[in-house]
């Protein structure tokens, strides 16, 4: 299993949930880099708001007093679903390096499948676009990736939506979350 060092809190409730057997301040909160859905108990006396970034990594913890563990997404709350989109944009945009190079980076799963294929809006007509102009040169942004490849989507939003299906649990082949590929 992949850790992330730092989350970002897409919900907080100051008293735990109503199911809880004790009442504490938990957060839940995505990882920034492997995107693990997280709940974590945030120190007494502090308040986290959505989109505030904290270290859960091996080190000495400012805000959060312990990692209670990894959550689905049907465990999160509305406000945090709601959240979710936002925050995944934040990253990507953020970390916008790193998603372009999924696209310099990314090979076959099968002899029938590309891995870029499990992008939404991309099918063979893209794909093979995408592999000949990576070979010319490789893409620098997603500026220049749409430039390059006629009429493929936004491809941050690609990425938002397939991070979407894997923490849904709509597909099992994993290409970005927990993934050490980018």
């Amino acid at each position: 299993m992949v850790k992330d060092e730092y989350v970002i809190v897409l919900d907080f409730l100051p008293y735990g949930k109503s199911s809880d057997r004790k009442s504490e301040p938990i957060a839940q909160v995505i990882g920034e880099k492997y995107f693990n859905l997280l709940e974590v108990v945030i120190k007494d006396n502090l308040t986290v708001k959505p989109g505030d970034r904290l270290y859960v990594g091996e080190d000495k913890r400012d805000q959060v007093k312990y990692i209670r563990g990894r959550i689905s997404y049907d465990e999160l709350t509305g406000f945090a679903k709601a959240e979710l989109e936002k925050v995944l944009e934040n990253i990507i945009v953020k970390e916008e390096k790193r998603f372009v190079n999924l696209f310099n980076i990314a090979g076959p799963i099968t002899t029938r499948l590309h891995s870029l294929e499990l992008l939404p809006g991309i099918g063979k007509r893209h794909l093979w676009q995408i592999i000949q102009e990576r070979k010319k040169k490789p893409f620098e942004n997603f500026k220049e990736l749409q430039e390059r490849i006629k009429m493929l989507p936004e491809p941050k939003k690609m990425i938002i939506k397939r991070v979407l299906e894997e923490l849904k649990g709509q597909d099992k082949r994993r290409l970005i979350v927990g993934s050490n590929l980018i």
